[in-house]
C-alpha cells in the first residue's frame, strides 16, 4: 500500500510545511507555541500524536512541530523534514537542564555549537564525534535580540546524549567541567 504522504511519520505534503521549523520536544509545547505566536496555524501532523502546525510570524510561514525526546527521535523527524519536506532551517527550541552552577533556571542558553557521548553520526559514514554548530548569522542575531530584551543569556556549547537516565550521573557533569552549558 502506497502511503498518501512521503513518510510514515509526518502526515502532512511538503507544501504544508515551512523553510523553517522550530523543533520543541513536547507535542503541547509545540502546540502552544503554534497558539500563541503564530498567525492562522493549521495542524498538518498528529501522527503517534506528535503535532506539527503551520502559520506565519509576522508573515513569514513558520512550522513548529515535536521532536519528541532525546537523539533518536528528532534524528527521525529532521531527517524527513531536509530529506521529503524541503525544510530548509530546523531550530530546537524548549527547555534544557543546566549542567553548569553559573545557569539558573529561566536562564537562555544559546547553543554554539554541541557535544555528544553518542554514536549517532555514525549511520552517516561519520566515524568519531561530529560537532555540530549554530549558523553564525542567526548565532549572532540571537543574541543581540537577548541583549536588547535585557535577557539573562548563556552562549556556548551544548551537550546531547542518547540516553536519559545514566547509571553514572557524574558522566553528564564531566560535560560541564569541559564548559558544556546544559544537557
Amino acid at each position: 500500500m502506497k502511503l498518501p504522504y512521503p513518510t510514515p511519520h509526518i502526515a502532512a505534503t511538503p507544501a504544508e510545511i515551512a523553510k523553517t521549523v522550530l523543533m520543541p520536544g513536547d507535542p503541547l509545547r509545540a502546540k502552544f507555541v503554534a497558539e500563541q505566536f503564530l498567525a492562522d496555524a493549521i495542524l498538518f501532523n498528529n501522527v503517534r500524536g506528535v503535532q506539527g502546525y503551520t502559520g506565519t510570524w509576522k508573515g513569514v510561514p513558520v512550522s513548529v512541530m515535536a521532536s519528541g525526546m532525546g537523539m533518536p527521535s528528532i534524528g527521525i523527524y529532521s531527517y524527513e523534514l531536509y530529506n521529503f519536506f524541503g525544510v530548509e532551517n530546523i531550530l530546537r527550541i524548549g527547555s534544557a537542564g543546566a549542567i553548569r552552577s553559573d545557569v539558573s533556571l529561566r536562564d537562555l542558553v544559546i547553543g554554539q555549537g554541541a557535544c555528544t557521548n553518542s554514536s549517532y553520526g555514525e549511520q552517516f559514514g561519520l566515524r568519531g564525534s561530529f560537532a555540530p554548530i549554530a549558523d553564525f548569522d542567526l548565532l549572532r542575531r540571537a543574541v543581540m535580540l537577548a541583549e536588547e530584551k535585557g535577557l539573562r543569556y548563556h552562549v556556548g556549547n551544548l551537550f546531547s546524549s542518547d540516553t536519559f537516565y545514566d547509571d553514572d550521573a557524574e558522566a553528564t557533569l564531566r560535560f560541564g567541567k569541559m564548559g558544556a552549558l546544559s544537557v
